[in-house]
Order: C-alpha cells, then sequence, then structure tokens
C-alpha cells in the first residue's frame, strides 16, 4: 500500500525536533479532501491530502506517500482528476474534485501527463486499426483469390492426391467407413462413372465411391475422389438425375475446385490467425468478410461446374433437365431463406430454371438399363 512512517521516510526531508530534541513529521502545504483506493480491495477511502517533499495522504488509519515524479494522470470523468503511481499498487488510484486541490498536484508533479494516452493518440491509433483492418480486408477478398487461382495450377498432382488421401481418412471417420459395394449395383455405378468420364476428358485414375448414408449429396475432394451418398440415390428417380450430379462434381475435379478453396481458406485464416490470434475485434470483421467472399467464390466454381455437367449430359445426347429437378426437390425453393450474399452456391431454383432452358431432347442411348438403374438403387444393401 505504499504506507510509510512520516518520521523515517527520507523523501519527505529533513526530520524537523522539538526544543527536547523529540523529532516531529515535517510540515506539508495545505491541501485538501480526495478519495483513495489501495489496489489491493475495492475499498474506498477518504484521505485529506498534504503537499511536502511528497504527496501525502492521510486518513484515520491509514497514511500513504507518493514521490511526485511517480504520479501521472489516469482518465476520469470530467471534473475529477484521478491520478496513479508507478510505484504503488498497479491500481491504487487517488482521486480528487477539489480544483484547487488538482491544480496544486498537478503543478508539483512534472511528469504527470508524460506516457498518457491522449484523444488525439486514442485517434491515430483508431485510424491505424482501421487501416490495417482495410488492408487485411483486401488480401482476403483479392490478393488471396487471385493467388489461389495462380497456384493452383503448379500444384503437382502427386501433392494433390496426397491431400485428396489425408481428407479420405477423414471422410471414413465422419461416415464410419461405410462404403457400399453390392456386386450389381457396384458394376452399373462403374458404368455410370465411365461413360460421364470420357466427356469430361478425365482419365481412369478418377476414383469414386458410394457411401451409405442418408444424407442427400454428393462431392469431390481433391486429387481425383468424389463421393456419391446413399441419400442422394433414394432421393433420384432415373439415372440421368444422377449423371448430371455426378458430372457436376467431375467438372470440379476438372477444375481442381476443391484444391484452388483449399489454398485460398488456408491462406486466409492463416492471415487471421497470425495477425489477430483468434476471432477478435477487428479480426471478427475480417472473418465475416471472408465468409462473404468464400460464398461468392464458391457461386462461382458451382456455376461453371454446372457448365460442365451441362456440357457433358449434351456430349451424352441426355437432358440437363433432370439433374435440376433433383436438385429442387432435395432443397426446396430456396429465395427468402437466406441472404443470397452468404450464400455458398446459386439459388437452387435459379439452377433448375438454367437445367430447363439449356435442356435438350435425348439424342442417345439410356445411361443405364432399367436393371442397371434398380441395381444401383440398391446399391447400399
Amino acid at each position: 500500500m505504499d504506507s510509510t512512517s512520516p518520521d523515517s521516510d527520507p523523501e519527505l526531508g529533513a526530520e524537523r525536533r522539538d526544543v527536547d530534541g523529540a523529532s516531529v513529521e515535517p510540515a506539508a502545504a495545505p491541501g485538501g479532501p480526495a478519495t483513495y483506493f489501495d489496489g489491493l480491495s475495492n475499498r474506498r477511502q477518504t484521505v485529506t491530502i498534504g503537499f511536502a517533499n511528497q504527496l501525502v495522504m492521510r486518513s484515520a488509519d491509514n497514511y500513504v506517500s507518493w514521490p511526485y515524479a511517480d504520479i501521472r494522470r489516469v482518465d476520469a470523468p470530467s471534473g475529477t482528476l484521478r491520478a496513479s503511481c508507478l510505484s504503488a499498487a498497479p491500481l491504487a488510484r487517488l482521486e480528487v474534485r477539489d480544483a484547487a486541490v488538482a491544480a496544486e498536484l498537478i503543478a508539483r508533479c512534472s511528469h504527470i501527463d508524460e506516457n498518457r494516452v491522449t484523444r488525439g493518440a486514442i485517434a491515430r491509433i483508431t485510424g491505424w486499426s482501421l487501416a490495417a483492418s482495410a488492408s487485411i480486408v483486401t488480401l482476403v477478398l483479392v490478393v488471396i483469390p487471385f493467388a489461389a487461382d495462380r497456384l493452383t495450377p503448379l500444384v503437382p498432382p502427386s501433392m494433390e492426391r496426397h491431400l485428396g488421401e489425408a481428407a479420405v481418412v477423414q471422410i471414413n471417420t465422419v461416415f464410419g467407413n461405410k462404403v457400399c459395394s453390392e456386386a450389381a449395383g457396384q458394376a452399373a455405378f462403374g458404368k455410370l462413372v465411365t461413360a460421364l468420364r470420357a466427356p469430361a476428358g478425365l482419365d481412369d485414375t478418377i476414383a469414386s465411391q458410394v457411401l451409405d448414408t442418408p444424407i442427400p449429396n454428393a462431392f469431390a475432394l481433391p486429387g481425383g475422389r468424389f463421393f456419391l451418398l446413399r441419400g442422394l440415390l433414394d432421393k433420384a428417380d432415373d439415372p440421368d438425375e444422377i449423371a448430371g450430379i455426378l458430372a457436376h462434381e467431375l467438372g470440379h475435379l476438372k477444375h481442381r475446385d476443391n484444391l484452388r478453396q483449399l489454398i485460398h481458406n488456408g491462406g486466409s485464416s492463416f492471415l487471421i490467425g497470425l495477425l489477430f490470434g483468434d476471432i477478435t475485434g477487428a479480426g471478427a470483421a475480417i472473418f465475416a468478410s471472408r465468409t462473404i467472399v468464400n460464398a461468392s467464390y464458391s457461386r462461382e466454381a458451382e456455376a461453371a461446374a454446372d457448365s460442365f455437367a451441362i456440357q457433358v449430359m449434351h456430349q451424352l445426347g441426355r437432358p440437363t433437365r433432370p439433374m435440376g429437378e433433383l436438385m429442387f426437390r432435395i432443397t426446396g425453393k430456396e429465395d427468402g431463406k437466406r441472404p443470397s450474399l452468404w450464400a455458398s452456391h446459386p439459388l437452387t431454383e435459379d439452377r433448375l430454371a438454367r437445367m430447363r432452358a439449356e435442356d435438350l431432347p435425348a439424342s442417345g442411348p439410356p445411361l443405364l438399363s432399367s436393371d442397371e438403374w434398380r441395381a444401383l438403387k440398391g446399391i447400399c444393401r
């Protein structure tokens, strides 16, 4: 608490002695009332301050002294002088509301405003913080997507396959390694993938599996791996619906979208983590902006994959409308459910409209026979 004895503190000046030689404390200049917090408890103490060689604070049960050189101003409401002391407890505070006493204290403390954060300094700090945030947002929105587009073609296929294999381990963990392998269904699935692979311009290194899960979805991984989930088969009415979805996923593999997204997300996440350690304050704003640009980035990739699927189905002489109808059957009408700015896919009704607009009459043979389609539907039995 920095309590000192007035008879022994050399900072208070030479000791005064009476005619009998007894020691007395030095006289302090007139002061006034103040409020003192010792920084160790929340107790408010009413003290009388005086000005000697040090600032002295007295109450009925306490005596404290602060060197003038160690006293610093602390932010306070208007009309109050609040001060701390470098040599006192870190949270110790003195509050003076008497204007004359406050003026006297300020006059004696030559370093009272040293290292003080002023409003101008706060404004400058705020300005630099906003400029830094704007710079990072620019990096996340512009520079990193540009870099991802340029870096993706430079990643060797062997490295991309390694990333895909690591992702497969996680996929098997999530879905319990429930691979559907009924023989007739597997043969039908292989026939369908082979029929799609040729017009897609992909070789036989492409690997595909059906997973036994009720989730109606399909997805691709880096390195030529894609998965069809049993829930999507359950929702499908004919082979053309599944073929369109698979052609869409082959488009992602052809364009290396998953690798590009991995580089993009990894770069922005690393940048945010490096600067902010976690999602706090400005980091949260940048995270929000990254979410928006990721959604936009995904929408572009999804639209390109849709175009690829339409092209593949046209080359096979099969209709494109069934693909859009399957999507709509699963998601329903999406307009109004969520802001399109945050959506990672184009709205399903827009995709269905496009599939219908570009639909052509079937001119090629069916991709699967009726028996093969039934076998594919039952591949997880």
